[in-house]
């Protein structure tokens, strides 16, 4: 399915959550307002590295973040793997790989919008103002 956050599209894959398309859109839209910060169902994590990966960064608390070597450091594999499986995250936003940023700059992000999308997701969870530095 096909969400909006701050003007930027997601492809949310649906059947991995045990809530509704309607719900889940509710969801987003608390989460965009500043009403949540959390995504609250349970989430069917593929099989393998990518799941594993997903795993770890469902555990970054809301307004932080951690490096793509931090999340290898504690998967026992490499920073590139990591940025490769947070690529293949079919859960953006639910499973926030916004929040997995480079050692010295903010990384990618594969959603539209690419590091814009993920600049503005990082200042609504820090409650700043959005940062119009190039990475």
């Amino acid at each position: 399915m096909r969400l909006s956050v701050f003007g930027y599209a997601f492809e949310l894959d649906e059947t991995l959550v045990d809530v509704t398309p309607a719900e889940l859109r509710r969801a987003v839209a608390t989460y965009e307002r500043g009403d949540s910060r959390e995504f609250v169902c349970a989430v069917a994590y593929p099989e393998g590295f990518t799941g594993a990966v997903m795993r770890a960064i469902a555990e970054i608390p809301y307004g932080e973040t951690r490096t793509y070597g931090e999340l290898a450091d504690e998967l026992d594999t490499s920073a590139v793997a990591v940025g490769g499986a947070c690529g293949r995250n079919p859960l953006p936003l639910v499973v926030p790989c916004h929040r997995v940023v480079g050692a010295s700059s903010l990384g990618g992000f594969s959603a539209h919008g690419g590091v814009a999308a993920k600049r503005r997701l990082l200042a609504h969870e820090r409650g700043g103002p959005v940062q119009q530095t190039l990475d």
